[in-house]
């Protein structure tokens, strides 16, 4: 996605995307080129590993995450239309040839040829247990390779999701929420990601302006005063 190798391109060495979960104490921290390395991962195990692309649909079923962020990108990179749904808004419907699914949620996975289980550990740990009819993505997609090379390239009128938004359309809207917001290459924004449950708030909407995204769930309101402090924040997207 344009916009995303956009936002790596202003530095690549910047933390681009900072996660924090403060009910249980985790930070990690990505630079643009980690994270662009976990997309082309994705992508990679998307098409090699599962002979997808432009056509294929990805039901996703994940909360606001680091790793949501990489497997959204991933599907984009390698041309496939997206079903989201966040855990609080209910469940994918409709077909899918490849799942992503929180570990905590794989009672509500679509059907898909290829299902994979995310256990959202701190640095992407590997699941113990994994249930069965699923692969655990953290520790199948670190095999595949850092850089992705598209057999043909993702043009802008490919279907993004699978409502059939195209990629121009989606990331139209997502330069227009970042400029309402006001939000610029140099900002750092906090996102509460309680209130911004949809990717285009917490994730496409920064990234289209370059800005770097701090990523709070189960934000501690006491700590918010500290956090933009600590984080140097610019700017709160609400």
């Amino acid at each position: 996605m344009d916009i995303f190798h956009a936002a790596v391109a202003v530095d690549p060495t910047r933390p681009l995307l900072t996660f924090y979960d403060d009910a249980t104490g985790e930070r990690t921290e990505l630079s643009g080129t980690t994270l662009d390395n976990w997309v082309a991962k994705t992508a990679n195990l998307l098409v090699d590993g599962c002979g997808l692309g432009p056509g294929d649909v990805a039901a996703i079923l994940l909360p606001p995450h680091w790793q949501t962020a990489a497997v959204l990108l991933g599907a984009w990179s390698a041309g496939l239309s997206v079903a989201y749904t966040a855990p609080a808004l209910g469940t994918v419907t409709g077909p899918a040839e490849v799942a992503f699914v929180a570990a905590d949620l794989v009672g509500r996975a679509p059907d898909a040829g290829d299902r994979f289980v995310l256990g959202l550990a701190p640095i992407a740990l590997p699941m113990r247990d994994v249930p069965a009819g699923f692969v655990d993505y953290a520790a199948e997609v670190r095999g595949h390779g850092d850089h992705f090379r598209p057999y043909a390239p993702v043009r802008g009128t490919d279907p993004a999701t699978a409502e059939g938004t195209t990629h121009e359309e989606l990331c139209r809207v997502a330069r227009e929420s970042a400029a309402m917001h006001r939000l610029g290459p140099t900002d750092r924004v906090l996102v509460d990601a309680a209130e911004a449950v949809h990717p285009l708030k917490w994730l496409l909407t920064p990234l289209a302006a370059g800005a770097s995204i701090v990523l709070c769930a189960g934000l501690d309101p006491a700590a918010v005063g500290r956090r933009i402090e600590a984080e140097r924040i610019t700017r709160v997207l609400s």
